[in-house]
């Protein structure tokens, strides 16, 4: 099959111009905030922080993208009745949110809080080392919490050559313990407690204007082309037909996650042998035009990285995503010089730091993120505009239920370097009875912009009280 000619540098029509707008708005959300309906700031609701909550909800049965989710719901309230939600989801690693909250945050105005909060700025999750190098390891939580990155040896037998553990030094910032320098991964539950009072803030913000956060931040999109990001299948011959589908259900692009790497009823052979067929089998049923993109989770060494990402070239895929693990940067500078698809990084990062560290290296095409990684909104912004500065897109982490596609959804619509929506597939496995809203495609495979204020995606105080186990205080 001929190469279709996609390249680093042409990969979604970059935009060379830096983001600016938005950008008073993490300093000033006061004035943003004003600004968006026309008010002075004094005019605002008042924004002070008097209740701090988390309902813990029974699910019942549904079918979780990752592992089992808890069902927790956080909820800071204002003094003029003003609710912000976030969901803790099967994250699982910030037991002690509340504390943190009611120590840092009740009797403060969001206004405040707001610029205080620590951004992707001070976040430093034990990605950078001691000496200011890539650190070995990238841990995200403390002991039992669920594992990210691979440390040490690679998925293939390849090893990581990452350098140094992750010091501390650095004043505490705005009373919510953070050092402006280097910070080790056990202090990681503490950054996604900061990045979910982040997300909470300015969901109340929004409201207390009645416009959505992309709109706060400067975005003008009302909608946004959807791939969908397919599971980890069983066998080689499951993902043609589940990519044949989401093409036929309208979606314009497809994403693997490629699975075992073994054929159904044949002997066992390496997973990335697996893996290239699952690349030729999915184009050649969706077709030579149609975009697919391909993330193995960090699960190569760099001689199978190579292999798979030869056959990526030839079989024009669009994007290699996290193909070795990602403390590997010399490796991931290896396969951006030696390949054609763009190289996309960043899920497995945890701090400003370190992207722009990769990026001033060569190690990434497309800045990848998650928004409890990088400090919430306030963090996954300032990551979006650095990736924009330099002419690459940015491409946020939609995966989870409702509230966690809706906060990366208002990066996308707010950013102008996002370009693509990840529907995770099937849509319906990121519905929960406790949100009015769903996730879905339009006629033409967009997904439309929200109109409700805030996040986007109003909760069903109905439905929540019915499955509310208790509310912790």
């Amino acid at each position: 099959m001929s190469n279709r000619n996609v390249s680093r540098r042409n990969f979604l029509n970059v935009s060379a111009i830096g983001a600016v707008a938005g950008a008073s708005a993490l300093i000033e959300p006061a004035v943003a905030a004003a600004q968006a309906v026309g008010v002075k700031p004094g005019d605002l609701p008042d924004l002070t922080i008097k209740e701090v909550k988390v309902y813990v909800a029974d699910l019942g049965y549904i079918r979780p993208l990752n592992s089992p989710e808890n069902g927790w719901i956080f909820s800071m309230v204002t003094n003029s009745g003003i609710e912000g939600n976030y969901t803790d989801g099967n994250r699982g690693t910030v037991p002690h949110w509340l504390e943190y909250v009611k120590a840092t945050c009740v009797g403060k105005s969001v206004l405040d809080l707001l610029p205080m909060i620590p951004s992707s700025r001070q976040f430093v999750g034990g990605g950078r080392g001691a000496t200011g190098g890539v650190a070995g390891g990238v841990g995200r939580g403390a002991a039992g919490a669920a594992p990210t990155a691979a440390v040490g040896a690679g998925a293939g037998g390849g090893t990581a050559r990452g350098r140094g553990g992750g010091g501390r030094d650095g004043a505490f910032i705005g009373g919510f313990g953070f050092g402006h320098g280097r910070q080790s991964g056990s202090s990681a539950n503490v950054d996604l407690a900061a990045a979910a009072v982040d997300i909470c803030l300015w969901d109340i913000l929004g409201k207390a204007v009645n416009r959505p956060i992309y709109k706060l931040l400067g975005g003008t999109k009302d909608r946004m082309l959807a791939y969908a990001s397919g599971q980890h299948l069983t066998n080689v011959e499951d993902f043609a037909p589940d990519a044949l589908r989401a093409k036929e259900s309208g979606f314009r692009a497809y994403k693997i996650h490629p699975g075992g790497g073994q054929h159904r009823n044949a002997p066992a052979i390496p997973a990335y042998l697996g893996h290239i067929d699952e690349i030729k089998e999915v184009r050649k049923a969706c077709g030579d035009d149609y975009t697919l993109l391909f993330d193995p989770v960090q699960r190569y060494n760099v001689f199978e990285a190579l292999k798979v990402g030869r056959v990526l070239d030839e079989y024009g895929y669009v994007s290699f995503e996290d193909p070795i693990p990602s403390t590997d940067i010399e490796g991931l500078i290896e396969l951006r010089q030696k390949l054609d698809v763009p190289i996309e990084v960043g899920e497995f990062l945890y701090s400003i730091y370190d992207f722009a560290e990769y990026i001033r290296r060569g190690g990434m095409d497309i800045v990848r993120l998650i928004a409890d990684n990088v400090g919430g909104i306030s963090g996954s912004f300032r990551v979006g505009q650095l990736a924009d500065a330099f002419g690459m897109p940015c491409t946020p982490h939609n995966w989870g239920n409702v509230m966690d596609l809706a906060v990366h959804f208002q990066l996308e619509l707010a950013l102008p370097n996002c370009y693509w929506f990840e529907m995770p597939n099937t849509p319906d496995r990121t519905d929960r009875a406790y949100m009015k809203d769903k996730f879905r495609i339009d006629q033409n495979g967009h997904v439309l912009a929200p109109t409700e204020p805030g996040l986007g995606c109003p909760i069903d105080h109905d439905a929540l009280d019915r499955m509310t186990a208790r509310i912790d205080r």
